[in-house]
C-alpha cells in the first residue's frame, strides 16, 4: 500500500461503528453475507478470487489486501493469482476499448 493508504486505517472501523453504527454494521453484515459465507453455491475460494479480481480492476488497495489474504486462506495458489491478474487486466482493457467505441461513436455524430 502507498504511504497514503495503510493497513493501520482498518482500526478506524471502530470509529465508524461508533459514529454511524447502523450504516457501518449494515456494510459489515452485507460483506459477511456476500463474500465470507461458506454455505453458498459458490465456494469461498471462488468468492475471494472474484472479490480480488474486482478489487484489482477498481484498484482498491484495502480490498486487494483483504482479498489476497482471504483467497490464500481459502486455498488459492500463486498460479491462480497470476492468471487472475491477467484476466482482470484483460477485462479492464476491454472496458477501455468498449468506452473507446462509445467515444468514437460520439465523435462521429453530426451534432458533436
Amino acid at each position: 500500500m502507498s504511504d497514503y493508504q495503510s493497513r493501520e486505517d482498518f482500526k478506524y472501523l471502530a470509529c465508524l461503528l461508533k459514529s454511524a453504527p447502523n450504516e457501518t454494521q449494515a456494510f459489515i453484515d452485507f460483506d459477511q453475507q456476500t463474500i465470507k459465507r461458506n454455505d453458498g453455491n459458490i465456494p469461498i475460494k471462488i468468492r475471494e478470487l472474484i472479490a480480488l479480481a474486482i478489487a484489482l480492476t477498481t484498484q482498491c488497495a484495502y480490498c486487494i489486501d483483504v482479498h489476497v489474504k482471504g483467497a490464500k486462506r481459502a486455498g488459492a495458489s500463486l498460479e491462480e493469482l497470476a492468471e487472475l491478474i491477467s484476466i482482470s487486466a484483460s477485462v479492464r482493457a476491454g472496458a477501455t476499448m468498449a468506452h473507446g467505441l462509445l467515444a468514437t461513436r460520439l465523435f462521429e455524430q453530426k451534432n458533436g
